[in-house]
């Protein structure tokens, strides 16, 4: 019988009694055919592969993903996925949409198409994530309903605004939620529950949101798989602790492992899915059992019937490894066609100004003065008690808390206290808005740093302690129509261009890579004490990620849902 491939001599991973078997596989047309002991003789096979006695793994699949959390372009992204065997993704462009709306949508899968990884697309759920913001653009049902008739989709991506879900019965996430229940019954709904439990949790399961990727502590992830909740962990919530639950309890069939964001330069120096599945291993998680997390279970969760296994009919995608433990990547075949050979030079095709013209030019705000980081109050001169955003390494959520300011002449003395000021400013020409805030904790403690990759509005974002470096950080981003600035004492320190909306770079993921390096180490010199200090000052304008955070609206109470004034105290 002839086939395409025959690939001998290997150990196999077999996902339906997760642990390898030595044998054989040969390929048709892109998909497995045969999976066992018969040899080459058995088949007249047009090219034969010595699998030498290494294991045969399925290509990773990666379903819960923000492409623009690396800062790169579809066609880098996927070069970075093949060299790490992840050969299917379900991407959630909702920061695109942020700042263009459908068209930020359809532009990215567009760009997808012709990739080597597979990308079945997200539709997000949550543009703008809450009405506490200005945002580019937006998704509306009209817009989910042209996505599903027109594209490839895999879900209904992360509803964020589960605030709106539990406490206002006629809010645009519950009308979302309604429409696609009822007109796409079998469409898969992500979710997005951070600490939510009991009664809170058990209702957005009822509204139909039924994964959540968010912090695991032990209590809510045993919460979450009681009430049929499908768990997603992230590298953040792999703990000691919730490890060890995972390897001792029979939950195989209610979690994967997703990656969520990775920075360019940890995807280029650790590796993406793959790293999870290693760190997993690390911690005693048998390889069979890691392996399983971040192939069959993800494929299965998004209903890919066709991929996540080798077995007779799925897709030919897989990994040749040398070391199960180490998960060393040797090849890697994408539909039954070598995509990636570690002995050999692999090289991005690279694609420049892939989107249309006006992608480069989304940053719509004029250059600003020193006068634009001044905050003014109405109150008269005295001794406030203020709100500070605080925060805290180890997590990208912050805290309130309360301290003391001097309010002069009108403005805050914000200079004269122990805080940095964070500033946000619309920046798509729609409102003008803005807001002022003060900042302490785990952040910088001179300098400044300025941003449109802010979660999820985008907006330009400054953090600073001197007006004159907050003001070249935020100028040198908005001449350069979006990216990151890191200044010090009038100096640039660091400098990466995001012109494709502000938030992507068509660079290299190597020069990206060294490019977020140099911010991080900047960042870091200016005190930024943080595990991720491009995620944690990123998600400060996050309004549904806890607890203060900013927009241009104002400040941010997350749990509550509301603006909150910066003076809470009474003149002292």
């Amino acid at each position: 019988m002839r086939v395409d491939l025959f690939i001998q001599n290997v150990n196999i991973y077999n996902s339906y009694f997760k642990r390898f078997i030595p044998g054989n596989a040969a390929v048709l047309d892109g998909r497995f055919l045969y999976i066992g002991p018969r040899g080459a003789d058995s088949f007249e096979a047009d090219q034969i592969v010595d699998g030498q006695g290494r294991y045969m793994v399925p290509g990773l699949v990666d379903i819960h993903l923000h492409i623009e959390s690396t800062m790169v372009t579809p066609d880098t992204f996927s070069y970075g996925l093949i060299k790490n065997g992840v050969t299917t993704i379900v991407p959630e462009p909702h920061e695109m949409a942020n700042v263009f709306g459908l068209p930020g949508v359809t532009e990215m899968i567009r760009a997808s198409k012709h990739c080597v990884a597979d990308m079945i697309y997200a539709i997000p759920s949550s543009v703008p994530a809450t009405s506490l913001e200005t945002s580019g653009g937006s998704i509306e049902i009209e817009d989910m309903d042209r996505l599903m008739q027109t594209e490839r989709i895999a879900c209904l991506g992360e509803i964020m605004n589960y605030v709106d879900v539990i406490n206002a019965p006629d809010c645009k996430t519950n009308q979302i939620l309604r429409h696609i229940r009822s007109q796409y019954p079998d469409l898969i709904i992500e979710g997005h529950v951070p600490k939510l439990l009991d009664l809170d949790l058990q209702r957005v399961i009822y509204a139909g949101i039924d994964s959540d990727h968010t912090h695991q502590s032990i209590e809510g992830m045993e919460a979450r798989i009681a009430a049929g909740m499908f768990i997603e962990i992230q590298e953040k919530s792999m703990t000691e602790e919730v490890m060890n639950y995972l390897i001792k309890h029979d939950v195989s069939e209610h979690f994967c492992f997703v990656t969520d964001d990775v920075m360019p330069d940890s995807f280029q120096r650790r590796g993406h899915l793959n790293h999870i599945v290693r760190k997993a291993i690390g911690m005693g998680m048998s390889p069979e059992k890691a392996i399983y997390a971040a192939t069959f279970t993800p494929a299965r969760r998004m209903k890919l019937s066709d991929r996540g296994a080798i077995a007779p009919g799925k897709i030919a995608d897989f990994i040749l490894v040398s070391d199960a433990k180490e998960l060393t990547i040797g090849q890697v075949f994408k539909n039954g066609k070598k995509v990636f050979d570690a002995g050999k030079e692999y090289k991005p095709e690279g694609y420049r100004h892939a989107f249309p013209a006006h992608f480069y030019q989304s940053v719509q705000l004029p250059l600003l003065t020193e006068a634009d980081f001044a905050i003014r109050a109405d109150a008269k001169d005295g001794m406030y008690h203020s709100r500070v955003m605080l925060v805290k390494n180890g997590s990208t959520f912050t805290e309130e808390h309360h301290g003391e300011v001097e309010v002069r002449d009108g403005e805050v003395r914000w200079e004269d206290s122990p805080y940095g000021l964070i500033a946000t400013f619309e920046r798509y020409g729609k409102s003008g808005a803005r807001a002022h805030g003060l900042i302490g904790g785990d952040t910088i403690r001179r300098g400044a740093v300025a941003t449109t990759y802010s979660h999820d509005n985008h907006n330009l974002l400054v953090v600073g302690h001197s007006p004159e470096d907050m003001m070249l950080a935020a100028n040198e981003v908005i001449r350069s129509q979006g990216g990151f600035c890191v200044v010090e004492d009038g100096k640039v320190l660091a400098m990466l261009r995001l012109p494709v909306g502000g938030i992507l770079t068509e660079e290299p993921l190597e020069e990206a890579a060294a490019a977020v390096q140099r911010l991080r180490e900047a960042m870091e010199s200016l005190g930024y004490n943080h595990y991720n200090p491009i995620m944690s000052i990123s998600t400060h304008s996050l309004p549904v990620s806890p607890a203060l955070k900013i927009t241009d609206f104002g400040l941010i109470d997350v749990n509550r849902g509301q603006v909150v004034p910066l003076l809470v105290g009474s003149e002292s």
